[in-house]
């Protein structure tokens, strides 16, 4: 059976999700119908939906609704912005900070949009440098910046739960455009500030 999402209301969307959730339960040799697991399904659905909004948001209209012009800071810099995701490969959560500097051309942007930017490209299938890139790319695009770094600092279940089962590990992702590509110094500076 072949479905558009497009076509479907958001209770119709979750109401499949659940029904597959169902089927899920049942195969790893759950019975849904008992009395802990008779809700789950639609629960699990309505926290999927939740944690993946960021397919159905307009992420670059998150910065353009609050463009100032500049006439400030040589750099704006905006650290530990927790953010959740879920691992694209196994469908795990991983979770951490992301920290974004970024190089003021004639606009700057609302300080808590960059927590929302953070939050809507979290919120998708994701692996760690792709998120990292998509945001220095769309701060970048937006605000027709100088130049944007973005730092992530995660850790992720699907090395803690299974596999390597790693309880300590992290990953760093670092991904940076503009004059952050062209000045070794500046970039330096920036990086120690992240």
């Amino acid at each position: 059976m072949t479905i558009d999402p497009e076509k479907l209301s958001d209770e119709q969307r979750i109401g499949l999700i659940a029904e597959r959730i169902s089927d899920i339960i049942t195969l790893m040799g759950e019975d849904v119908t008992r009395q802990g697991l008779v809700k789950t399904p639609m629960r699990a659905a309505k926290a999927l939906y939740f944690l993946t909004s960021g397919y159905r948001n307009d992420t670059p209209q998150i910065l353009e609704s609050a463009l100032f012009d500049h006439d400030g800071s040589r750099v704006v810099v905006v650290k530990d912005i927790e953010f959740y995701s879920m691992c694209e490969h196994h469908i795990l959560p991983f979770f951490g900070t992301i920290s974004i500097a970024y190089l003021p051309g004639e606009q700057i942007v609302g300080l808590s949009k960059l927590a929302r930017l953070v939050n809507n490209c979290a919120r998708k299938l994701q692996v760690q440098e792709r998120l990292t890139a998509e945001i220095c790319r769309i701060v970048k695009d937006t605000l027709k910046s100088d130049g944007v770094m973005v730092k992530c600092q995660a850790q992720h279940l699907c090395m803690k739960m299974r596999g390597v089962e790693k309880q300590n590990a992290s990953t760093t992702t670092i991904d940076y455009n503009g004059k952050f590509e062209q000045d070794s110094t500046l970039r330096a500076e920036v990086i120690a500030q992240l």
